[in-house]
């Protein structure tokens, strides 16, 4: 890998071989109804489990959100069938090999690297669906063929992506080898139904059986023509949005043997080199007892290590699932503490703020709750003084409803935040005792609060 300090991020692209040998490029999420088969999809393409703790073991289910990387290949033989011809397979492989059909002679080489967002489909863990929209440049709508088709988190999801203006979505029809072919074609014929008036409505629908592994090259080939490597902006002052965060030190280490704790997230703009300064926004909020007025203390460190998935990197770029191993306090990134933050160089990031102003946009109908044979509630105008929950980023926040006035509003949060004008954020109102989506907003501005220097 090239050395960091002769780095020039000018003359670097997201499909440049020197970066997609070790980094992912371009973030792919899997979305769709609870059961349906995205975590099988993405252990199918990937070879990764993405179910990793002890409790979604044991409950067979995603809770937290998944992240697995994986390369995709194309033969150079022309002569290689489609879509066979198309592999993908996990990060550590190498750039080029042969290919593995008897008799081709070609040689397959790396043209993709991406990383999957494998996000929870139960309704309860929405705001965990929402926090993985954040960073997703497409998605993959997972259908399951032996239920009817939409779910209410198939429709609940895929307006959920439409609110953050993903483009390229492609749609498939998974468990195809439970159901008989007529099923299957009027299975189909339901998911088109769906599908027809929204983002998706010329999204490709494939066939697939993630369990058996069936077709699964069509979905890589579909990966590689269909879901263009968005423009990344190298030059900027690095921007991450941090979506996870661990403490690596196992129990009984050594004191010489501790690691700072790690933050893991995509980066939006700009190059994180190792040895970098950096600072994590908002850091560490409290309330002060007696005055009651919130406290902000930005993290401030150095870049110790960067890693993508298994592969070790001297400079992270925009797009794929990074890990940045810091000198900071690992108890302040234990159980994802600092999920939610951005990450970048000192001084640059945009301003922490406790009180937003939006320009908001309701869906016209309820989304996600399962109705009776009577027709989706509609979605009443935002009150005064009503709570809500406010995706930001990968943060999610209380906020309370202080102002409103035609489409725009004044909201509270309950914590501080870092954000910047003209984001897009995911409003959610509490129904049934669950969050449901409700409709989307743009930041037009924000009261800053000052920051406590360490």
């Amino acid at each position: 890998m090239a050395d960091s300090t002769v780095i020039d991020p000018t003359k670097l692209t997201p499909t440049s071989i020197e970066v997609m040998a070790n980094q992912a490029t371009i973030n792919i999420g899997t979305i769709g109804h609870v059961a349906h088969g995205k975590s099988t999809l993405v252990k199918a393409l990937s070879g990764v489990n993405t179910v990793r703790f002890k409790n979604e073991l044991e409950r067979n289910i995603t809770i937290k959100l998944g992240y697995a990387n994986a390369k995709i290949y194309k033969c150079s033989n022309a002569e290689c069938p489609r879509p066979g011809c198309f592999k993908s397979f996990s990060s550590d492989k190498a750039v080029e090999f042969p290919c593995e059909r008897s008799g081709c002679g070609g040689t397959m080489h790396l043209v993709r690297h991406v990383s999957f967002v494998d996000c929870p489909g139960h309704d309860v863990l929405m705001a965990t669906m929402l926090n993985g929209a954040a960073v997703m440049d497409a998605a993959m709508l997972l259908v399951a063929a032996n239920e009817m088709c939409p779910q209410p988190q198939t429709s609940e999801h895929l307006a959920a992506v439409e609110t953050m203006k993903l483009e390229n979505i492609i749609i498939l029809q998974n468990k195809v080898d439970l159901i008989r072919e007529e099923q299957a074609l009027k299975h189909y014929e339901q998911i088109q139904n769906f599908v027809k008036g929204t983002i998706a409505d010329q999204s490709p629908i494939i066939p697939i059986s993630a369990q058996l592994k069936f077709n699964i090259e069509a979905v890589v080939e579909y990966i590689y023509r269909n879901i263009p490597v968005p423009v990344r902006d190298f030059t900027s002052d690095p921007y991450l949005i941090v979506i996870r965060s661990f403490d690596v030190n196992k129990p009984g280490f050594e004191v010489d043997q501790l690691k700072g704790g790690v933050a893991g997230g995509s980066i939006l703009r700009g190059v994180i080199k190792l040895g970098d300064m950096i600072e994590v926004r908002p850091g560490i909020v409290k309330v002060d007892s007696n005055s009651n007025k919130i406290r902000v203390q930005p993290l401030r460190s150095r870049v110790i290590t960067l890693n993508a998935d298994q592969n070790p990197l001297q400079f992270a770029v925009p797009g794929g699932l990074i890990g940045v191993g810091t000198l900071l306090d690992p108890t302040l990134c234990r159980g994802d503490k600092l999920v939610g933050s951005v990450l970048g160089t000192v001084g640059t990031l945009p301003k922490v703020v406790i009180e937003i102003e939006i320009k908001y946009f309701l869906l016209r109908r309820l989304l996600g709750v399962v109705s009776e044979g009577k027709k989706q509630a509609k979605i009443t105008k935002l009150d005064k003084n009503e709570g809500l929950l406010v995706n930001i980023g990968s943060s999610s926040v209380g906020a309370r409803v202080v102002g409103v006035k035609d489409t725009l509003a004044k909201l509270v949060l309950v914590s501080a935040t870092c954000t910047e004008n003209g984001e897009s954020i995911a409003l959610s109102r509490r129904i049934d005792r669950h969050w449901r989506l409700i409709g989307w907003a743009k930041i037009v501005k924000g009261k800053a609060i000052k920051l406590e220097e360490e």
